[in-house]
């Protein structure tokens, strides 16, 4: 198990009991570690891992019959050459859609209404109101870019705001505008006519900085834009060019396209070399969490009883039912 971290492993331990021996690693998972998984029969990786093509060659070489992900997304595989070694490559579909809506809708919240910088002020006896004016969010147009279990719930607690809720989503959901959740609309309509815009797809080529220059310039002036998905979805220097110039309101983002090395990690003793990053931590009407919208109980309790059930279910008897395959996932 590469990338552990310390809220992790006691889940693990109980949910594998004595059925599965684990070695935990809180190093990541690389071309230059991937040796460390030699002499066991499948590797568990998470999204800041790197299982790349050179990775999974050493793998194999290994003896690593499976790779399982603790996470939804899987753009950090490379899963044709998973499979061109026979490797299959299963992962977590849902472990928690609330967390993650509700981490973005905290985001929505804390920005709007300022409460970082309240929470500042008040710690240093300044209880001015100056500078903290908010919005309702009731009446206002929530916009969706994806639908699937992250996004529904995301339309459902923008609902509960009294939001007029619009979506846009390659698979659309026939439920949610039965029942009064949302409305569909094209790319472009969401873009132009939300005052939130929340990114809830995963990452692939065609979704790569889905939100770029050109998109950022169609957005509503006082517009908050909210990524709780993969970095890559937004082009982070075309957001920050949009930020200097004002052309959107505000930003919450819980991941960033260069987080590895630096997102899950404890860099306060050090000079933070990403420039990129370092210009958007300036903007006050930015908020950047540290990719951790997924870090419930609840979530963390089914992202292990999920990875433990796919591990055993694969090497007792052939169980693949969480299964991303190139062919299948990137077709």
């Amino acid at each position: 198990m590469f990338s552990t971290h310390d809220f992790e492993r006691p889940r693990f331990e109980r949910h594998a009991d004595e059925h599965l021996s684990m070695t935990f690693h809180e190093t990541r998972m690389s071309k230059k570690t991937a040796a460390l998984a030699e002499g066991h029969d499948a590797v568990c990786c998470f999204s800041e891992d790197t299982v790349d093509a050179d990775a999974i060659e050493i793998l194999a070489d290994a003896g690593v019959r499976l790779i399982a992900l603790r996470s939804a997304g899987f753009n950090n595989v490379d899963l044709r050459a998973a499979d061109r070694h026979g490797i299959p490559v299963v992962r977590v579909p849902a472990y928690s859609p609330h967390a993650v809506a509700e981490h973005a809708m905290a985001l929505i919240l804390c920005l709007n209404r300022k409460i970082h910088k309240a929470h500042n002020r008040v710690r240093d006896l300044n209880f001015s109101l100056e500078g903290l004016e908010g919005f309702d969010l009731h009446g206002k147009t929530f916009g969706i870019i994806g639908t699937g279990k992250i996004g529904e719930q995301m339309a459902r607690i923008a609902h509960g705001f009294g939001c007029n809720v619009i979506a846009f989503s390659k698979e659309k959901s026939e439920a949610l505008v039965k029942e009064g959740w949302l409305d569909y609309v094209d790319f472009e309509t969401v873009i132009a006519q939300a005052d939130i815009v929340s990114l809830h797809v995963p990452l692939t080529p065609e979704t790569r900085h889905l939100i770029d220059e050109q998109a950022l310039a169609k957005m509503k002036t006082r517009a908050m834009l909210i990524n709780t998905g993969r970095g890559a979805l937004i082009d982070a220097r075309a957001l920050i060019q949009s930020l200097k110039k004002g052309d959107i309101g505000a930003a919450g983002l819980d991941v960033y396209e260069e987080e590895e090395g630096v997102f899950r990690e404890d860099l306060s003793n050090q000079v933070l070399q990403d420039d990129t990053l370092a210009r958007l931590l300036t903007f006050p009407n930015v908020l950047i969490t540290s990719h951790q919208a997924f870090l419930t109980r609840e979530a963390l309790e089914n992202i292990a009883a999920t990875t433990v059930d796919n591990i055993l279910g694969y090497f007792r008897s052939g169980d693949l039912t969480n299964q991303v395959s190139a062919d299948k996932d990137l077709a």
